[in-house]
């Protein structure tokens, strides 16, 4: 068994309210919940305007999995135009961690 996190540290556009910015982090965190059947959400920043922390877990059974959900959940995020990636840290453990 193969365990996986990401942490996404984004940069919002021009958001001016707390409620701005939930309406730009929802989308994201549903979209990397159905598309890729992960588990995900924000888990920082909750309090800053123009900055979010999304957090993402992934298990599977076999390592190359593990890696191409997570390098897929890397590309969509920063895919999204509203958003600037400063920062991925992923961390991969197996069982013998």
């Amino acid at each position: 068994m193969y365990t996986g996190t990401l942490s996404f540290d984004l940069l919002l556009g021009d958001v001016h309210s707390l409620k701005q910015k939930r309406s730009l982090v929802r989308p994201i965190v549903a979209e990397l919940r159905r598309s890729l059947a992960v588990c995900a959400a924000e888990v920082g920043d909750q309090d800053l305007h123009r900055r979010a922390r999304i957090g993402v877990a992934v298990v599977s059974g076999e390592a190359g999995h593990l890696t191409d959900i997570l390098d897929r959940c890397e590309r969509l995020v920063a895919a999204r135009p509203e958003v600037e990636l400063l920062s991925v840290r992923r961390r991969i453990h197996g069982e013998d961690d």
